[in-house]
C-alpha cells in the first residue's frame, strides 16, 4: 500500500473528488482525517472507510475559520504524533459573468477556494518543517491554466493555487516538503446535477477522450502525489483532464 502508516488531511472530503480521495488513501493504507463542513456527511465518509477496513478520523472544518483548522491540526498532531500529507480539496463555484458577478459572488470563493488553501497550508507548515517531511497536494484546476468564461473569481483562485504551490515548492522543498498542484478538466461529480443534458454533451464532445472524468481519477493522481513514487515530483502543476486542452 503506498500511502501505509501516512497521517492524511484532506478537505472537502465528504463528497465528490473529495470523498474519493478520502476512500483512496484509506485503501491505500493512510490513517484518513476527513474535513468538511457537514457533520453527519463527514461522520459517514469515516464509517465508510471503517467498514472497509480502513482508518479514519472526522473534523467538522470550514476552510475559511482559523481557529476551526487549528483545533483539527492540533488534534491530529496531539494524537498521532505528526502529519504526513494535506489535500487542500475543498472548493466550490458562484458562477457569472464580469458585468453579473456580485462582490459578494467573488468574495465567498475567493475565501473558500484560495484564502482556505492558505489558511489550511499555513496551519500544517510549521509541523511538516520540523519534521523534515511531507507533501502538500493542491486542488487547482484547467480554469486556472486557461481560464473560463463565467469564471472570473474561479479562475482567479485556480491560478492563484498555481502561483502558491510553485513559490511554496521552493520555499519548502530544501526543508523536505513536497508542493503539487493538479488541474483537473471536467468531472462528473453532483456539482453537475443542475446542468442541462445537452451543456454536458457539450462538454463531453470537448475533450479529446469523449467523457467526463470520474472522481477516483483525479483522487488516483492525488494518491500519487502523496506517496512516495513521487518523491522527485515538486511544484508542478498536472493536468489531468483528457486532453480538453488540445
Amino acid at each position: 500500500m503506498r500511502l501505509n502508516g501516512k497521517i492524511s488531511i484532506i478537505t472537502g472530503a465528504a463528497n465528490g473528488i473529495g470523498k474519493a480521495t478520502a476512500l483512496k488513501f484509506a485503501a491505500e493504507g493512510a490513517t484518513v482525517i476527513v474535513c468538511d463542513l457537514n457533520l453527519e456527511a463527514v461522520a459517514g465518509v469515516v464509517e465508510e472507510i471503517r467498514a472497509a477496513g480502513g482508518k479514519a478520523e472526522g473534523h467538522v472544518v470550514n476552510v475559511t475559520n482559523r481557529q476551526q483548522i487549528a483545533d483539527m491540526v492540533a488534534a491530529v498532531k496531539e494524537k498521532h504524533g505528526r502529519i504526513d500529507t494535506l489535500v487542500n480539496n475543498a472548493g466550490i463555484v458562484a458562477d457569472a459573468r464580469l458585468q453579473k458577478m456580485t462582490d459578494e459572488q467573488f468574495d465567498r470563493v475567493i475565501d473558500i477556494n484560495l484564502k482556505g488553501v492558505y489558511n489550511c497550508a499555513r496551519a500544517v507548515v510549521d509541523i511538516l518543517v520540523e519534521q523534515g517531511s511531507g507533501v502538500i497536494v493542491n486542488a487547482s484546476s484547467v480554469v486556472g491554466l486557461y481560464g473560463n468564461f463565467g469564471q472570473t473569481n474561479y479562475a482567479a483562485t485556480k491560478f492563484g493555487v498555481i502561483g502558491f504551490t510553485k513559490t511554496w515548492a521552493k520555499e519548502l522543498g530544501p526543508k523536505g516538503v513536497r508542493v503539487n498542484a493538479v488541474c483537473p478538466g471536467f468531472i462528473a461529480t453532483n456539482i453537475l446535477n443542475s446542468m442541462p443534458e445537452k451543456v454536458i454533451a457539450a462538454m463531453e464532445e470537448r475533450v479529446a477522450l469523449r467523457r467526463l472524468g470520474k472522481p477516483e481519477e483525479i483522487a488516483n493522481v492525488y494518491a500519487f502525489l502523496a506517496s512516495d513514487e513521487s518523491s522527485y515530483i515538486n511544484g508542478a502543476a498536472i493536468e489531468v483532464s483528457g486532453s480538453i486542452s488540445m
